[in-house]
């Protein structure tokens, strides 16, 4: 969301050169007049029940060069920096659309990570887990530790974290890494070399941390401390998430045959991408396409919400796009959604803080919510540690975070580094690791797996109006209306089902 730290009452600005390259291959007759200029990136969808086997020679005679060529879902990522690529192209047997997409990606925004307000070292309460588990809160909360009475996961689960990448060196991760499985979609292509998934942003490495770091005695525990982790890098140093790296991380997901993924981002060079739109239309059908190519291979897919205070399932406008540029103000409604926490089967997760209640920043919404998880509250819930009520994971040592605290490395070597972060980044891949917990009991399918999670939840009602007045100061931030919870008990818009609970999911 981009990736999904907060960015309340900021805008991103971003803009990304195209690399200067060689010109590309020119078709002997070309269909419209051409410039050449930057090479570009595209996105090329074949239409519903067309074989792309083709695209190779297709891309190659409008222009372009083939990147990579994903066959199982009918689309292929291209370059060209002919002006009439697009064109050309969508006049090749079988072609839906093709777009553009350098310029379309959303920029991380790690400010609630690179606060002046740093923290030194400090010593955890002594707690049941490793040596920082005390300050984990979230995990009491969801009674994490508890279920790994019961299981703590299996090495034949693989949860996927598609985010910058992990630090597979950070010593709570490099047990349960899976070098096997781990890529670099960067380029809109798999590269499995391990520096290139490497975490060069720091994001992925917290994520990982929550759903899968050992218990070896230090640091912290993840939910699911036993079972393999895959990197899968879609975002780049810098934060960018380009389209064909999620149609490249799903496509992988699917055909390596993963258990979960983790998404703490949204898609899209749009927060809110439209269908009658036919740039975004055409991004929004391979990427749909993908994510759902993934779920029918059994990959269960969770999703953040975003923070930006916005109620998902009544949307009116959109400050935040295009974020490559400057955000122009636009109005949308129900045809416009949020990917991938919108599409269909998407595990959607809330935020809460140490209070139990939605945190200030996080989205929300009828049917786009599942479950809700803890991402963290420093503002109307928080703690007495040095986190001050965010929550705490791994966090590469190479890459500095001003709110963090460190421990020697084993063997005395160096130090190993932790981080206190918050946004619904933060809570989905608690719910990721609730479901490596549930997948690693024998429980596979996508949509069973969907409702044992939902089921188990521990059921939270709306607050109260004096409560939900707590919420007036932090109303949406792309229409201004104030954050309202409907539902009941049993679900609503906040909470959804209810707060995860790794204990009775297991059970």
């Amino acid at each position: 969301m981009r990736v999904t730290h907060i960015r309340i009452g900021s805008r991103p600005r971003a803009a990304i050169a195209a690399a200067a390259l060689a010109v590309l291959s020119v078709p002997a007759t070309p269909v419209h007049a051409a410039t050449v200029g930057a090479v570009q990136t595209y996105i090329v969808t074949y239409k519903d029940g067309a074989s792309s086997s083709g695209a190779g020679a297709a891309i190659q005679g409008a222009g372009g060069q083939l990147v990579y060529n994903y066959a199982e879902i009918g689309v292929a990522i291209a370059r060209s920096n002919r002006s009439d690529f697009a064109a050309n192209v969508q006049a090749a047997k079988g072609v839906d659309g093709a777009v553009a997409t350098t310029n379309f990606a959303t920029h991380l925004d790690n400010s609630q990570l690179g606060g002046s307000d740093s923290t030194p070292a400090a010593a955890a309460p002594s707690l049941p887990g490793d040596s920082l588990s005390g300050f984990q809160w979230d995990m009491r909360q969801i009674h994490a530790f508890e279920a790994q009475a019961v299981t703590s996961g299996s090495p034949t689960v693989i949860a996927g974290d598609i985010d910058t990448g992990v630090d597979y060196t950070h010593p709570d991760l490099v047990a349960n890494i899976d070098f096997n499985n781990s890529v670099s979609c960067i380029g809109g292509a798999p590269n499995t070399s391990p520096a290139a998934w490497k975490d060069d942003n720091g994001h992925g490495t917290h994520t990982a941390g929550t759903i899968a770091a050992a218990r070896n005695g230090i640091g912290i525990v993840g939910v699911a401390p036993n079972v393999k982790l895959a990197a899968i890098k879609s975002g780049d140093a810098a934060g960018f998430f380009f389209p064909e790296t999620v149609v490249c991380a799903f496509w992988w997901a699917g055909t390596h045959h993963f258990n979960v993924t983790n998404n703490s981002y949204f898609a899209d060079p749009y927060y809110f991408n439209c269908k009658n739109d036919p740039t975004q239309r055409a991004i929004w059908k391979a990427e749909s396409r993908a994510i759902r190519f993934a779920m029918q291979q059994g990959v269960s897919v969770v999703a953040a919400e975003g923070n930006f205070a916005d109620d998902l399932a009544h949307p009116t406008q959109d400050v935040q796009s295009p974020d490559n540029t400057t955000p122009v103000p636009r109005p949308v409604n129900n045809d416009c959604v949020v990917i991938p926490v919108e599409i269909p089967g998407v595990i959607g997760v809330t935020a809460d803080g140490s209070l139990q209640q939605k945190s200030f920043y996080s989205n929300y919404g009828v049917s786009v919510t599942q479950v809700v998880a803890p991402g963290g509250d420093s503002v109307l819930q928080p703690t007495a540690d040095p986190g001050h009520g965010r929550v705490l994971s791994t966090w590469p040592s190479y890459i500095g975070c001003a709110r963090k605290v460190t421990e020697t490395a084993p063997g005395g070597v160096g130090v190993t580094t932790y981080c206190w972060a918050q946004g619904t980044s933060m809570a989905s891949p608690h719910v990721t690791g609730v479901v490596a917990l549930i997948e690693s009991l024998g429980l596979t399918r996508p949509g069973q797996v969907q409702a044992r999670v939902d089921n188990t939840a521990d059921s939270m009602p709306c607050p109260s109006a004096a409560q939900q007045a707590e919420y007036a100061f932090f109303p949406s931030v792309d229409n201004g209306a104030p954050q309202q919870c409907t539902g009941g008990a049993g679900y609503n818009s906040w909470y959804g089902h209810g707060q995860v609970n790794a204990l009775s999911a297991v059970s």
